[in-house]
């Protein structure tokens, strides 16, 4: 038997629909036509594509992190073919062919290494990694044969090269500006030149790394009390007005442009810790005073496999609870940072809209692939626009910029092609004069803003 109810809704049912119906039918055809918004005719992909490559070949990229240094510091700069060989790279990849200990591969001299890693990786096996691919990238570039695949030959182009020549044609065929050196007042090779002073070439810019400081207090607090800073292992007031001044006269003396530190995916902060407490009580308040943004770079792992020593360290998932309560806290501070963990970029991104005192940078170490290059890059540009830095190179080797770069603007220009097409298909366009304008700004330009920016307190007005 049928519910009245239910009988009742249904026939309610039917003559909305009826009554639908009839005023779809009587209505003049006027009142129900849609009409697309008219547009100018699409601008075809190639054209697009090519007028993206002119701006992205043609800009000149300030790289704001690499691990070179000016020529004045002689040997500390690596360069040629060798160097290229033995970067901790390649020598990770190498030696899960290599049956050799790790102790007898590290007696090797530099040249039986390379040796060593030119037949595994480039005669006995495809070179198809990108660490392989940037090499042969970067002897194509320098216009050697790589079709030869003859090391000797490459070593003796590489030795004809004149150092203070050569640095200039490598940053000039790289389309690179300027580069940002990583430079630590605690290395015992580099410390001394600083101290004696030298000509500073102009396109080697400085950041002052301060990972011994707050990573290992106890030997560090030992090392500025040979410095002349009265300092003790106890973290009191006098010790913390002594490291300011330590942040201060390195700061001054390399005109650094910021400090920067590395993390491990445990970093907390706010804490008891050392390093917690020399952030909050030295750090923070230098770089308030100063300007300078505080670079953190989370997630690495230290020492993972020692034996490999600079090639052993690994990654991990970092907590940004840290990072959130640094931007919050200290809205008038700025802080640049690139997490290693690919599994942290999203939630980067989302922390970056929420604190405009937070700039992302770069794809580091192991996300400076390719592959993962686009993936982040995407996603950045989609949640945050053009308010990042794409890529640095992280460069150990000088010829590295050649290969790090050209295989970065690839990347970048099929991103960038992807989402200017986006636009198009609403009927946006953008003239070759903004695409320029964009590509500057992802290519160092967004990061000179951001040092210079001044961001006020965003603690909201006291309603009473």
């Amino acid at each position: 038997m049928i519910d009245s109810t239910a009988l009742t809704l249904q026939v309610r049912i039917s003559e909305a629909i009826l009554g639908i119906a009839l005023i779809v039918h009587c209505a003049p055809s006027s009142d129900i036509t849609f009409r697309m918004p008219e547009r100018s005719a699409p601008r075809r992909a190639g054209d697009l594509s090519r007028q993206i490559e002119r701006a992205v070949q043609a800009t000149q990229i300030d790289d704001i992190h690499t691990h070179l240094y000016d020529p004045a510091f002689g040997d500390l700069l690596l360069w040629g073919i060798d160097d290229l060989l033995v970067y901790h790279y390649l020598v990770a990849e190498a030696l899960r062919y290599l049956p050799l200990p790790f102790n007898r591969f590290w007696q090797l001299s530099k040249t039986q290494q390379a040796d060593l890693i030119w037949e595994q990786l480039f005669l006995q096996h495809s070179p198809i990694s990108e660490s392989c691919r940037g090499i042969l990238t970067t002897l194509n570039a320098l216009g050697l044969d790589t079709r030869k695949r003859d090391l000797n030959s490459i070593r003796r182009w590489f030795a004809a090269r004149k150092p203070a020549r050569h640095v200039d044609e490598v940053l000039d065929l790289a389309g690179v500006n300027t580069v940002c050196m990583t430079n630590s007042p605690f290395d015992d090779l580099e410390r001394p030149i600083w101290e004696r002073g030298f000509r500073r070439h102009p396109r080697f810019k400085t950041a002052l790394r301060i990972d011994p400081l707050l990573l290992d207090w106890p030997r560090s607090a030992q090392r500025l009390s040979e410095w002349g800073y009265q300092v003790s292992r106890t973290l009191n007031a006098k010790t913390l007005g002594e490291v300011r001044r330590f942040l201060e006269d390195w700061g001054t003396r390399i005109n650094a442009g910021f400090l920067m530190v590395s993390l491990p995916p445990n970093f907390a902060f706010p804490a008891r810790t050392a390093a917690a407490i020399l952030i909050e009580k030295a750090v923070l308040p230098h770089c308030g005073d100063t300007g300078r943004p505080f670079a953190l770079m989370p997630g690495v792992k230290r020492g993972v496999n020692p034996g490999l020593r600079l090639a052993g360290d690994g990654v991990g998932l970092s907590t940004l609870a840290p990072l959130e309560y640094l931007c919050a806290t200290y809205p008038q501070h700025k802080f640049a940072v690139t997490a290693l963990a690919r599994e942290n970029q999203h939630e980067l991104c989302v922390l970056a809209r929420k604190f405009r005192n937070l700039h992302l940078f770069g794809c580091w170490w192991f996300t400076n692939t390719p592959s993962l290059i686009g993936e982040i890059t995407r996603m950045r540009t989609e949640l945050l626009g053009l308010s990042f830095t794409p890529q640095h190179s992280d460069s150990r080797v000088l010829d590295q910029l050649i290969y790090k770069w050209r295989h970065s603007r690839t990347v970048i220009h099929q991103v960038l092609l992807e989402k200017y097409q986006d636009l198009e298909d609403t009927g946006w366009k953008v003239t070759e004069a903004e695409l320029r304008r964009d590509v500057q700004a992802l290519f160092g330009g967004e990061f000179a803003r951001f040092c210079n920016f001044n961001p006020q307190s965003d603690v909201p007005n006291n309603p009473s």
